[in-house]
């Protein structure tokens, strides 16, 4: 039940027809895991926490650092040298005391990705390298949890949901991660936001849409955004819905698959993902 304090705070959420005190409830109930406390992760966890997401779980190995600050804002000056999982917990106590935050200082590993995501009823991927991305891509996969994701460009950004243990309305699964990109492209041939740099508020935009899905999927509202991948040009301040279809070949969730289990991301002591965040 809510409390007449929580009927106070979501009661623009308790007004929309398509939430209603149902959606709010199963938002309070929702346990959310985020990849990634940096600058996707930032507006997502926000927005979560301002929504009423119940727990929030944060995995994120980094410390606050001055260059985070221009687009990461989930973190502040004081924070400098904080682990940024410790950063943002404290954010959402002071935005929101009703949200349980759990926090993991820790690489994402083979070893670990399984045990972690089990524990929550949906992922959102806030990191920014493809190790990882596959890694909890396929981790989702087996543990049958829905994955939320995004990624950001200097000017662009990408975000879809994932759920390819589920079947569409036309009785076909859902594409997996590995549909829309087989296997990543060689080291050094894509360059991360370090290298090339990135718009702060481009990435604000990008994972407040990732927000947005997390909670249609928590509550039922709307059109899932599974099968479908949605790109934001901010130079050209255009938005763009391509589809996406369930390639019966990936390694995954194909007719023959030939990823089993998360042996492929090799032993833990080898390695070690760390989850760097744009």
């Amino acid at each position: 039940m809510l409390s007449p304090e929580e009927i106070q705070r979501y009661k623009r959420h308790l007004v929309l027809k398509e939430i209603g005190g149902q959606g709010q409830q199963r938002l309070k109930a929702a346990r959310v895991l985020v990849v990634g406390a940096g600058g996707l992760g930032s507006p997502l966890i926000l927005y979560l926490a301002a929504a009423g997401v119940g727990t929030l779980g944060i995995i994120d190995d980094d410390q606050v650092s001055l260059d985070n600050l221009q687009r990461q804002v989930a973190h502040d000056t004081a924070h400098v040298g904080v682990a940024k999982v410790e950063s943002a917990r404290e954010t959402v106590q002071r935005l929101n005391p009703h949200v349980r935050v759990e926090t993991y200082a820790e690489r994402l590993t083979a070893a670990n990705a399984l045990e972690i995501i089990g524990r929550y009823d949906i992922v959102a991927d806030g990191s920014d390298n493809f190790a990882t991305r596959y890694l909890v891509s396929d981790a989702c996969y087996f543990a049958k949890r829905t994955l939320v994701f995004a990624a950001v460009g200097p000017f662009d950004g990408y975000v879809t949901v994932f759920k390819p243990h589920e079947k569409g309305p036309d009785g076909v699964l859902y594409p997996s991660y590995r549909c829309l990109f087989p296997e990543a492209p060689p080291p050094g041939t894509v360059a991360n936001c370090a290298e090339v740099g990135v718009l702060g508020a481009v990435v604000g935009v990008v994972g407040s849409l990732q927000a947005v899905e997390v909670i249609k999927e928590i509550t039922g509202t709307g059109e899932t955004l599974a099968g479908h991948l949605l790109i934001y040009d901010a130079k050209d301040a255009r938005f763009e819905k391509v589809a996406i279809s369930w390639d019966p070949e990936n390694a995954l969730s194909g007719t023959r698959p030939t990823i089993t289990d998360l042996s492929i991301h090799g032993r833990e002591n080898e390695t070690a993902i760390r989850v760097a965040t744009p």
